[in-house]
């Protein structure tokens, strides 16, 4: 194993391996609460591993085969995917073997692959119990159950199968669970499938990685498409992820990059697993396209050299923008992460600034799109939102600025014909302005 990992460049143990996998050697429950691009793979997948070999003789193959003696649980295809590419570098000196199990594709070379004995299983909740019920999996002789990303496992409500799962697991395993947030019902579920565990916290969610530029644009629903045509010409090359909140709304934005000989793909849930490994592996060749993505690629996915995270749609939950523009500035590169801002998303922006404390750039490099949006409150009490505007460098979405020659009461093209300035525009600035000791 060190052969292993001395081949894959590791040097130094990051904050949750160092914390968790002494822990872990040692066959304790833990806790885990850290963000995507912490190395928490490793700081689970190394340590089970060592102890796998560590147990002696327990597990050599036999007429009935390996029992399975790891299961890790994780919410996506691609999560699970990434996480066996992880043991079988970890193990890749050993005779340990394992198999991923998931959706969306023949069970047949899976089922193949148990019949013949295997140490671990990753698997999705869905397609695992689908073979525990065909009398194709027994978990009885499982030492560790691993939980990764716990709480999205919880949000695409996989909270039934989990259970279930568990209840065909021993009660004496060990038992890791590993999770960005720590909401309420996960701290429940550890109440009562941990013993005694160690809480183990690095990098709180609110803080994306330092090195990644954040910056908005404001701009009117209608002109997005093609304020992102002059993004990806301007910022032509690198490689580009950008979120759509639907799957239908990812393949328009596909539709459209193609028709302007812009190269793009798509993932999200309704495309197949054949589908979704092509596109992720064009995303990871060197001529890569915009891979125009659903939230089922913001977590766990670990792909070198990601430029630009775009955030056509701003996500409902800011925990869900933190998880965004990780895939981008990871293990100490530097990176820009981009959200399209209209008038019915502003809130979301004022959470997401509520989140991280920190408020996001307003981009100014002039792109040919403007509107009359106005950004969240910035201004402290007392002052107008005109000068608070003006401080703040924001003149109109898009980083555009308004128009030449613009007068109060003129109307703009961008924002339906509306009244930009005159008695509306100021009352719509004074409803704008932030409550007394509000921070925006």
């Amino acid at each position: 194993m060190l052969r292993a990992v001395e081949s894959k460049g590791y040097k130094t143990a990051t904050p949750i391996q160092a914390e968790a996998i002494p822990h872990v050697m040692k066959g304790g429950d833990l806790v885990g609460c850290a963000q995507t691009g912490t190395g928490k793979t490793a700081a689970f997948a190394l340590p089970t591993l060592h102890r796998l070999l560590t147990a002696g003789q327990r597990n050599t193959p036999s007429k009935q085969g390996k029992k399975i003696r790891v299961l890790v649980l994780a919410p996506t295809r691609e999560l699970t995917a990434q996480v066996a590419d992880s043991f079988a570098a970890y193990g890749r000196h050993t005779k340990l073997r394992h198999c991923v199990i998931f959706g969306g594709v023949s069970q047949v070379p899976q089922v193949r692959k148990l019949r013949a004995g295997v140490d671990t299983v990753i698997a999705t909740p869905g397609r695992l119990l689908d073979l525990i019920e065909q009398g194709h999996v027994d978990l009885t002789h499982v030492e560790t159950l691993i939980f990764d990303e716990a709480d999205q496992m919880l949000d695409m409500g996989f909270i039934h199968d989990l259970r279930r799962i568990e209840s065909h697991v021993p009660p004496g395993r060990q038992t890791l669970m590993f999770s960005a947030t720590m909401p309420a019902e996960i701290r429940k579920l550890a109440d009562q499938w941990l013993d005694k565990p160690i809480n183990v916290r690095t990098a709180a969610l609110s803080a994306p990685a330092e090195k990644v530029k954040q910056s908005v644009y404001f701009v009117d629903r209608r002109n997005k498409v093609r304020l992102l045509e002059l993004f990806l010409e301007k910022a032509a090359g690198g490689r580009t992820l950008l979120f759509s909140r639907t799957k239908h709304g990812a393949d328009k934005i596909v539709k459209h990059l193609l028709k302007c000989n812009i190269r793009a793909t798509a993932i999200h849930g309704n495309k197949s697993q054949a589908a979704r490994k092509r596109a992720l592996d064009q995303f990871k060749s060197k001529a890569p396209p915009v891979l125009v993505a659903t939230d089922v690629a913001a977590r766990g996915l670990d792909i070198k050299d990601v430029e630009h995270v775009i955030n056509f749609d701003l996500p409902e939950t800011p925990e869900t923008y933190v998880h965004r523009i990780g895939r981008t500035g990871r293990a100490g590169a530097e990176g820009k992460a981009i959200s399209f801002c209209t008038s019915d998303e502003v809130y979301q922006l004022r959470s997401i600034e509520k989140l991280t404390r920190r408020k996001i750039d307003i981009a100014v490099d002039h792109l040919d799109i403007t509107t009359d949006i106005a950004p969240p409150a910035t201004t402290a009490p007392g002052k107008s939102f005109r000068r608070g505007q003006q401080k703040s460098g924001w003149k109109g979405g898009g980083g555009g600025g308004r128009k030449k020659g613009a007068t109060t009461g003129s109307r703009s093209k961008a924002s339906g014909g509306k009244p930009a300035g005159g008695a509306a525009g100021a009352k719509r600035q004074k409803r704008r302005r932030p409550a007394s000791g509000s921070k925006g």
